[in-house]
This record gives C-alpha cells, structure tokens and sequence, in this order.
C-alpha cells in the first residue's frame, strides 16, 4: 500500500543526511512531505490524489514554490519506488524582468546605510557593507574571520563546496578599523554579545528596524537582497556571467541568470528606445 507514514519520512530524512543534503533542505523537503501527508488524512495515495494536491496548491502558490513542493514529493516518491506517482511540474515561462517593487536599489541601500549610521547601530552598518560588498549568502557571514580580512581573502566550506572569497582593500579598511574598535582578536567578525556568530534572523530583524527612518519598504529589505544587488551592479559593469556563477557559488549559470534580472522599468525603456511606435499627428 502506498501510505505514507512518520515511520517512512524519518527514513528518508536519514537518507537525505547520508546523501549530505543541507540542513535547510532536509528542512524543507520533510515539511513538504509532511504537509501532504496531513492532507491524505491517512488513506493510501493514487495518481489522482497527487494531481488534486498539485492543482490545490497551483491556487495558492506562485509557480516557482508549486515545483518547488512537488520536487519534494518526486524525490519522496522515488525513494520509495513510487514510481507511477511521480508528476510534471508546472512550465514556467522565463522571466525577462523582475518586479521593481521587490528589488533593493543601490540608492535605497544607501539610505539604510545612512540611517544605520545615524543610529549608531554600526554591526549592521558593516554586515551591510560586507555582503554587499563580497556578494556571499548571509549564512556565509561567519566565514568572514579577522583572519581573512587580514589575508584579505576568505574560504567558504559550506554544503560540501569549497570556495574563495576576495575581500577588496576597501572592505578590508573598514573592517579592520571595526575589528580594532569591537577589540575582536580572531575569529567571525560579526558576533552577538556572547560571542556567537550573528545568526539570519537577527540581521533580518536589525535591518527591518531601518526601514521606516530610511524611507524604504520592508518588503524590499532582507539580506538576500543585498547579493541581487551585488550580483546586478557587478553583472552591469562586466558583463560576464560565468564569472559572477563563480564568485556567487553557484552551480548553474541558469540560477546566476536569476540575479541579474532587470527591473520592468529598464525593459520598458530599452524596448522604447527601438522607436518602432510612430506617434500619430
């Protein structure tokens, strides 16, 4: 029978922990499966149950999070050699622009920068600085040592992957006059009042306090947008692509193409600029 139990999802999680899978992937495929394991209410799963699931969920999901649950499901169902359950994801048309209401521009960011400094709140003002600078994800933030800012190059090691961060003289500057003024000796330079290295939430949660007094909206501030808009401007200025997929970690130059989205209102100019519209007398 084709029942899904607690029984069967912790085995796969151990599955997933031998394969070396992330943490926050674990996470979220296990959420996944339990959450349509809720849905079942416990009766055995056909072919037409998934394709409900997946027409439920179509309702109240974007595309991008819909394939992301039934990837989930799929590699569950593989698993347990459900073969004949596994189903299509959903064909998502490619993106020419992003939504400029969600993208950080580098005059907002500036603002925040500004406001952070006018708050006195001089971690966030660096941790700012810092990812933006470098372009590394948040939870990369404690590979950036006082010994890497004085080697002016930091090692990444995470999710299995090895890689090196350069550190420009003039991030390099301003973290060393930070570093001698917090009296940090060695080890992350970002780190709470126990000495722990500043988790997500709480740059989450110090940069949402900028908001208001910046006059930027909260929907546009989050760490995760700090590296869009490293990966835009350098993408702007070099225009190579292959690079930036290294710098950023990524495997696939198709994700790093995610990144340098232009917002609607540069595609509009440069569609207006083909002057292919004669304005009537």
């Amino acid at each position: 029978m084709n029942v899904i139990t607690l029984k069967l999802i912790q085995d796969y999680k151990d599955q997933l922990i031998c394969e070396e899978k992330s943490k926050s992937t674990i996470e979220k495929y296990i959420r996944d499966i339990k959450t349509f394991m809720e849905w079942l209410s416990g009766k055995e799963i056909t072919k037409t149950d998934v394709m409900e699931y997946k027409a439920k969920i179509t309702e109240e999901y974007a595309p991008a999070s819909v394939n992301s649950i039934l990837a989930s499901l799929n590699g569950f169902f593989s698993y347990m050699e459900w073969f004949s359950l596994r189903i299509k994801n959903l064909k998502i048309q490619k993106r020419l622009f992003c939504q400029s209401e969600k993208e950080l521009t580098k005059n907002e960011y500036e603002q925040l920068l500004k406001t952070a400094k006018d708050k006195k709140n001089e971690r966030i003002y660096m941790v700012m600085q810092t990812i933006c600078a470098t372009g590394i994800r948040v939870s990369e933030l404690k590979f950036i040592t006082v010994e890497a800012v004085m080697k002016g190059q930091a090692t990444i090691r995470l999710k299995g992957k090895i890689r090196t961060i350069l550190l420009t003289s003039d991030i390099c500057k301003i973290l060393k006059k930070y570093i001698k003024e917090q009296g940090i000796k060695s080890g992350a330079v970002f780190v709470t009042r126990k000495g722990k290295p500043i988790d997500r939430h709480g740059i989450w949660k110090a940069m949402k306090a900028l908001c208001e007094a910046a006059g930027v909206d909260k929907e546009k501030v989050f760490p995760h947008n700090l590296r869009h808009l490293f990966a835009r401007t350098y993408y702007s200025l070099e225009k190579d692509i292959a690079r930036l997929a290294d710098i950023l970690g990524h495997s696939s130059i198709n994700t790093t193409r995610i990144y340098t989205i232009e917002n609607g209102d540069i595609h509009r100019r440069q569609m207006q600029r083909l002057g292919l519209v004669h304005m009537r007398a």
